[in-house]
């Protein structure tokens, strides 16, 4: 998926904030030389900031993996027996989930690091967003940072786990916003879904659309969050439960363009909203036969003749 990176981010030219010289943490040095190549692919040098531009891709199995609950993303959490427990129970899952919980929680510039005692491997993971200060710092999560981390594992949860660029507008535990501009507005133009609930407690997790169904000549890989026919995200996505349009159950920030919480069972959470490129809303008869569509008789995403032909036995 290395050039499909490269292709989006020239495409709408930008430049995300980079891995620059933040504190490293308990990180083998040839593990963090390899990472840092690849997280500084994510940019380009025409000059623009795109502060809220991440890449989504865990599976939604990650949602399920239990175990957000240790203590503080720190030298010192991550060396503790309750994390090393946790995470060598299933070292490729964890892995993978937390790369966006350190994306998600700690910010850009900073690289949070594992040594599996058993065999010595070393893991690292970079910062992003920074939506959990006191989390990432060692102290415990506050309920903010749950919702707000919660929120943003579900936004980058991709069913079939393909790579691609979404826009994530919100604000951290502290009320202050991702930084975004009119420019990451412009390029990223597809209305997407809004994001809230609790993985940390067992509340759940919720997605709800923030532009309705897509017709059912158009579809999209972010299957979990922009569906093509009704309530079909339920069979894709658990645990993520959808809940139909943001706007029916959460409250647009003022004279910004994300929602600042979303409600559930009596329940005030903390969400973020996302944004998508026009050009990852696929639709039958563009003349290319996108992953998620299929070969047929009909102009449907299910069926589409125009762009897959026919299907052979």
């Amino acid at each position: 998926m290395r050039s499909r990176h490269v292709e989006c981010l020239f495409a709408v030219a930008l430049l995300v904030a980079g891995v620059g010289c933040g504190p490293v943490e308990d990180v083998g040095a040839d593990t963090a030389s390899v990472m840092a190549t690849a997280e500084q692919e994510l940019g380009s040098a025409n000059g623009l900031s795109f502060n809220g531009l991440s890449f989504n891709g865990m599976s939604r199995n990650g949602l399920s993996f239990n175990g957000l609950s240790f203590n503080g993303l720190s030298t010192a959490g991550l060396s503790s027996s309750q994390f090393g427990t946790w995470f060598q129970s299933n070292p490729a899952l964890a892995d993978m989930v937390m790369r966006y919980v350190v994306r998600c929680a700690v910010p850009a510039g900073e690289v949070r690091g594992y040594t599996d005692p058993r065999n010595g491997r070393a893991y690292a993971w970079f910062g992003l967003l920074g939506l959990a200060p006191d989390w990432a710092h060692g102290q415990k999560a506050t309920t903010a940072e749950q919702q707000v981390v919660s929120a943003c594992l579900a936004a980058h949860t991709n069913k079939r786990g393909i790579t691609m660029a979404i826009s994530v507008l919100g604000e951290n535990s502290r009320g202050q916003p991702i930084p975004y501009s009119g420019a990451e507005l412009a390029a990223f133009s597809e209305h997407e879904a809004c994001f809230f609930g609790n993985l940390f407690t067992g509340e759940g997790v919720y997605v709800g659309s923030d532009q309705g169904l897509l017709s059912g000549r158009k579809s999209s890989l972010r299957e979990c969050a922009l569906s093509p026919g009704p309530l079909q995200m339920e069979d894709n996505c658990p645990p993520m439960v959808p809940v139909g349009n943001c706007e029916l159950h959460c409250d647009l920030r003022l004279l910004s363009p994300y929602y600042g919480s979303c409600y559930r069972n009596g329940i005030r959470y903390k969400a973020l909203t996302t944004r998508m490129l026009a050009s990852d809303v696929y639709q039958c008869g563009d003349g290319r036969c996108q992953v998620t569509e299929s070969c047929g008789l009909g102009v449907g995403y299910r069926d589409c003749l125009l762009d897959c032909g026919l299907c052979t036995l």
